[in-house]
């Protein structure tokens, strides 16, 4: 990659614009706000100066909802080949680029799982997404140009790529970002009126839990506004676990001493549960590499043949962890390695080769 359009200088653009700069990509800032603009030119971060010409890539570090007006924008100047966001919902743009008109071909969703409760050019850092995830969201129509050139910026960042189905991510980051992040704000808001007395003993536990309560208002709304369902039922199954929690507190002190137990039981279970939760992400944390296997697939040069190979495996519901192509823009064909949970490995390539796809590896 040898030049970037970066639309959005807050954090998050930045500090791609900074993880690409680094590499020695040209890269060229664009941002309604023109004081976060020059902060990020005065960072380094790149120019304020339009290209001469089309970019290899334009990254729209936009609102989710303003993803496909400014995407339409930027192909009808012809400003870059490719063009990626890194909106952390995929599904509506998605719909709202197909409204619009927009060209699906030249596009890839991407969302780095990376981020700081901060907001503004000031709290970006050019090592913000190193070790981190990077979903990337080819549609029916991305063309394979457009995807090396996304898992390009995923590799410039140091970030791993995983790719997924835009509706499937949408219901993971539900549960992982989304719902967490309206939680801790309702916690937080338990604050605004609380004592005095009670803000000057709180401690370490409470500042974990509302740390990401202090992110920017105005873009978690509407980044729940687009992801509003997945997040609901994400709720709604947390309703009911805080009701059978209540429960269990009232009946610690019943004077039945078998509602007491049932109550200490259901209580015990739930903090086992927590635990058991948290392990997953402290294992997650450790790096899952060892635990990938390589399915190698055939692929010809040919306009939504990776999509095809991403929507086959998406239908049994496994992650890609990461991707490895090996073949050049000018082959007929070649191969795509796609790196799975190594238990997957045989399922995938069984589904690859039920749907005649050339397996190997």
């Amino acid at each position: 990659m040898r030049s970037a359009v970066v639309v959005g200088t807050g954090a998050i653009g930045t500090s791609i614009a900074l993880a690409l700069a680094a590499h020695g990509v040209s890269v060229h800032l664009d941002d309604v706000d023109s004081t976060a603009a020059r902060t990020a030119e005065a960072m380094g971060a790149g120019t304020l100066l339009p290209p001469d010409g089309p970019v290899d890539l334009a990254v729209l570090a936009v609102p989710p909802a303003h993803i496909a007006g400014v995407l339409t924008r930027l192909q009808r100047s012809g400003t870059a080949l490719a063009y990626t966001d890194v909106g952390s919902v995929k599904s509506r743009p998605q719909h709202d680029i197909e409204a619009t008109g927009g060209d699906r071909s030249s596009y890839i969703g991407g969302h780095p799982l990376a981020g700081t409760e901060r907001s503004g050019p000031l709290a970006a850092r050019g090592d913000l997404f190193q070790g981190r995830p990077w979903v990337l969201t080819p549609s029916d129509r991305t063309e394979r140009a457009v995807l090396n050139q996304a898992l390009e910026l995923v590799t410039l960042c140091s970030a791993t790529p995983v790719v997924m189905d835009p509706v499937a991510h949408d219901q993971a980051v539900a549960l992982t970002s989304h719902a967490p992040h309206l939680v801790s704000a309702l916690m937080a808001a338990r604050l605004a009126q609380a004592a005095e007395a009670s803000i000057r003993i709180s401690g370490q536990g409470l500042r974990d839990v509302t740390r990401i309560a202090a992110g920017d208002r105005v873009l978690w709304s509407e980044i729940l506004r687009a992801n509003a369902d997945a997040v609901a039922a994400v709720l709604d199954a947390y309703a009911v676990d805080l009701g059978q929690a209540v429960t269990a507190l009232r009946g610690l002190d019943s004077p039945d001493p078998e509602v007491r137990k049932r109550a200490t039981d259901r209580l015990d279970a739930m903090l086992e549960q927590g635990n058991q939760g948290r392990a997953r992400i402290d294992r997650k944390a450790g790096g899952p590499t060892a635990d990938l296997a390589a399915v190698s697939v055939a692929i010809t040069n040919q306009p939504g043949a990776l999509a095809r190979v991403f929507a086959a495996v998406g239908q049994l519901g496994v992650n890609i962890e990461d991707v490895r192509i090996e073949q050049g823009p000018d082959q007929p064909e070649g191969f795509v390695d796609l790196l799975v949970q190594r238990e997957e490995a045989p399922r995938v390539a069984r589904q690859l080769g039920a749907g005649g796809w050339a397996v190997g590896g």
